[in-house]
């Protein structure tokens, strides 16, 4: 695999930076990383072991990868985030597109890569829990980080067209307030690499349904659902999950929007679209530091 890659970017702003750890090819938002509080990253496709069309960092168990090359993957995410951290510092998500959220206590450490997950349809997480490593699955559906910075607490959800339209960002805000006491004007977010607006055809079927839950001005002042030809439409999910955050709370200064979709970098990130069910996954990850 090319590993001299272009970024092709969306829009003018350079809100991630490509990084390296000991060969693996990570991203990251230098504004969180400017708040010293958490360790993140979101995975690309490079610096993993993982074969043919898992190549080379494929973070999933259930698309039929090697395990041993999926847990040395971990590995080696655990050592570019740092602090010592390893397979049993990780709780990840299992995702069925539903906007369920579990709060992450000490007891789920290590539930993921290290020990069996005890729960299903959970496509949102939230910790004040110091050096557990929250963990969600992408191949196209964006993730958005939530850090409160004030209290000490974060979240992670897998916000697909379903997470989006049922809202799950501020399920997990609201989650927050209710356990840690965050307010959501302290609130910094991010929403991570994913589809972009002009990638992402869906049909009628899929746009009344969604149409649902915002309203039709909602719909056209923040551009989330634009007609197409030929009965097709483009949803612009980071449109959307960003109105939902200011809708919650969140001051628009403090979203951060993801300038790379995954479809249009097919050689640094998988993308369901591009490989359909001949990929791997990709993963975010958002820590609090100890």
């Amino acid at each position: 695999m090319n590993k001299n890659i272009k970024i092709k970017r969306c829009g003018g702003l350079k809100t991630l930076e490509l990084r390296d750890h000991n060969g693996l090819k990570y991203l990251v938002f230098p504004r969180i990383e400017e708040l010293g509080m958490v360790d993140h990253l979101f995975s690309t496709r490079l610096g993993g072991v993982s074969k043919g069309y898992y190549s080379e960092c494929n973070l999933s168990y259930t698309r039929g990868d090697d395990k041993e090359a999926v847990d040395e993957n971990y590995r080696r995410v655990a050592d570019a985030l740092g602090h010592g951290k390893t397979l049993d510092d990780f709780v990840c998500t299992f995702q069925t597109h539903t906007t369920n959220i579990r709060i992450v206590t000490e007891e789920d450490r290590g539930k993921g890569p290290a020990r069996l997950r005890d729960y299903t349809d959970i496509d949102g997480l939230i910790t004040n829990v110091p050096g557990i490593i929250l963990g969600s699955f992408h191949a196209d559906c964006p993730p958005v980080y939530i850090i409160d910075p004030v209290k000490r607490a974060i979240g992670l959800v897998h916000s697909g067209w379903k997470g989006t339209k049922g809202k799950i960002s501020a399920g997990a805000i609201e989650k927050m307030k209710e356990n840690y006491g965050s307010d959501a004007k302290d609130l910094i977010c991010a929403i991570g690499p994913s589809i972009c607006g002009p990638c992402y055809e869906i049909g009628s079927d899929v746009a009344e349904e969604f149409s649902g839950s915002f309203s039709e001005k909602e719909l056209e002042d923040y551009g989330i659902l634009i007609p197409y030809p030929e009965g097709k439409y483009r949803l612009y999910l980071w449109n959307a999950i960003k109105l939902t955050l200011m809708q919650s709370g969140v001051s628009e200064e403090n979203i951060l929007v993801t300038d790379i979709c995954t479809r249009c970098n097919p050689d640094l990130l998988f993308s369901h679209r591009i490989h359909h069910e001949n990929r791997g996954n990709l993963c975010a990850f958002l820590s609090i530091k100890n």
